[in-house]
């Protein structure tokens, strides 16, 4: 009788052993800090997310988690979305987390996007609606309504930042998101009032931040630049702002302005069109935005590469002084380009 006693007791002891090492011990193989691995709708089948937990190092033993799975009663309550596994988990902890439906956060890091496909393809890459239809949803007025913005205007509702979502939320949330969060913006800082004092709109100040932001990454510069397009704002003079003639070329390539490409008709060639273009040419950092806010006060009308290529520029009043620099730029981009074309290997 003793015998027995032990014997079942140390066969429950091994058990708890081989229990504990089976389902409590760390069950992935990857090296890396997390993994994730995404349940779609139409792959919700228990042998499509084993599959693909065993493929990604997630699990190691696909019948012994499937068992342990159905112990918990994970499988009749798995939901489609982005799951992510965190190195040296055990298969209870992720039964558990399949179980309650706890979801990975998705990450949408916004930096400088130039156009709507460039946002289309981050939304899809990111999240569950493809490109294509996030493009299409961003190319209607009537999508965009509720938000307050058009095609053109479009993003302006978008302050780059890191915004946390999930990969399966809606377009409609995620644009909402990003619109309550333009909202916010707009209230701090007296943003709204000194947007105006400057007599603009605050899409308006917002493309006139995606100019400023395309022409160079010093924030002294972005000052004067600022001020400079103000000037002719007031003056009711054209801006005759590159990136525009970039962003109307759909090439953000160009590191010369021919004349011939300032025929272009595109409305967003404010060389010729006056005023601001119908709407942003890129998303530019909060930054940016308050350097328009906060533009000081100058009599620039004029502005200039310097010809050391440093990324600096020169400002002038009046058009002769501007155009001394400008011929100074012109003859040292003339020889750049020159040497360039020479150390350029023939086919």
């Amino acid at each position: 009788m003793k015998r027995t006693i032990y014997r079942l007791i140390l066969l429950l002891f091994l058990a708890a052993i081989a229990g504990y090492w089976l389902f409590l011990s760390p069950a992935t193989s990857f090296e890396e800090k997390s993994k994730s691995f995404t349940i779609t709708g139409n792959k919700k089948d228990k042998a499509s997310i084993l599959e693909e937990m065993k493929k990604k190092g997630i699990i190691t033993n696909k019948t012994a988690f499937s068992l342990l799975a159905s112990g918990v009663g994970a499988w009749d309550r798995v939901k489609a979305g982005k799951y992510e596994v965190k190195k040296g988990e055990n298969m209870l902890t992720i039964a558990r987390m399949l179980k309650n439906g706890r979801l990975a956060e998705v990450k949408l890091v916004i930096n400088r996007l130039r156009t709507k496909e460039d946002l289309a393809k981050l939304i899809g890459k990111n999240f569950s609606t493809d490109s294509a239809s996030v493009m299409q949803y961003i190319s209607s007025n009537d999508a965009l309504k509720e938000y307050g913005v058009d095609t053109n205007t479009l993003f302006s509702i978008i302050i780059p930042d890191t915004y946390s979502f999930y990969w399966s939320t809606p377009l409609e949330k995620i644009f909402r998101k990003l619109s309550d969060t333009k909202n916010i913006f707009w209230r701090n800082k007296d943003r709204a009032e000194k947007a105006k004092n400057l007599g603009l709109a605050q899409e308006e100040v917002y493309t006139l931040a995606s100019i400023v932001e395309e022409e160079t990454n010093y924030d002294s510069d972005k000052f004067k630049i600022a001020s400079v397009y103000l000037n002719r704002l007031n003056k009711a003079m054209a801006l005759q702002a590159c990136p525009t003639i970039k962003f109307a070329m759909k090439d953000f390539t160009l590191t010369r302005i021919y004349e011939k490409y300032l025929f272009n008709p595109s409305p967003y060639n404010t060389y010729r069109h006056k005023g601001l273009p119908p709407g942003p040419i890129c998303t530019p950092s909060s930054k940016t935005i308050d350097i328009i806010l906060d533009a000081p006060k100058t009599n620039y009308l004029f502005f200039v590469a310097k010809s050391d290529f440093s990324g600096y520029h020169h400002f002038s009043s009046n058009f002769a002084e501007h155009s001394l620099y400008a011929k100074e730029y012109q003859k040292a981009l003339d020889i750049y380009m020159a040497r360039k074309q020479q150390n350029e290997p023939k086919l």
